[in-house]
């Protein structure tokens, strides 16, 4: 019996979470096996956008993948929103918001939300974002249980607050922990 193999890597901004390119009209687009020799049947658990980053999981185990995209599993992310985002805007979040999914309205989970009080320690994006000669914007920290297509994003847009920067930061009890963009490591077992 083959052993599962797992790593966590800090996917950065630009890169498909994923190691094939199925698109056709985009070919040149980065994949994640051009950051790693990642063995043959790996795969990410859960996505993150192309202009997300931060903390994936990748197993060579896929019962593990269906696990940890379970509604049992938090994933943390900061998010740095386009504004001072209002107590009014987290209470709207914390209770759910209308979003669209598969074209049809979805009202989101509850959902752990707070402001951050300064900009979290986190490397350098590749691509600038936005100075404050645009205004002025705000991190927040948004905990999800559940994970629709570019739900962040939507969510924060539907209270007003346009997402200008995403960062998973944990999944369970696997944590970003100083890792740095394109950075790989091989873990025995998932802390979730």
């Amino acid at each position: 019996m083959k052993i599962a193999e797992n790593f966590k890597i800090y996917k950065p901004y630009g890169y498909l979470s994923q190691f094939i390119n199925n698109q056709t009209t985009r070919k040149n687009k980065k994949l994640l096996g051009e950051l790693f020799p990642f063995p043959e049947g790996t795969m990410a658990i859960g996505r993150l956008d192309e202009d997300s980053e931060g903390l994936l999981l990748l197993t060579t185990h896929r019962d593990l993948s269906e696990r940890v995209r379970s509604k049992k599993i938090e994933k943390e992310y900061y998010v740095q929103v386009d504004g001072l985002v209002t107590n009014a805007a987290i209470d709207q979040l914390q209770q759910g918001v209308n979003i669209t999914v598969s074209g049809k309205s979805y009202k989101t989970l509850d959902c752990a939300v707070r402001p951050l009080s300064q900009a979290p320690l986190l490397p350098v994006r590749s691509k600038k974002i936005r100075d404050e000669r645009h205004g002025p914007t705000s991190w927040i920290s948004i905990t999800l249980t559940e994970g629709k297509f570019r739900q962040v994003k939507k969510m924060t847009a539907a209270v007003g607050y346009p997402t200008l920067r995403l960062v998973r930061v944990r999944i369970g009890q696997e944590f970003l922990n100083g890792m740095l963009p394109g950075e790989v490591r091989s873990v025995d077992f998932f802390a979730l």
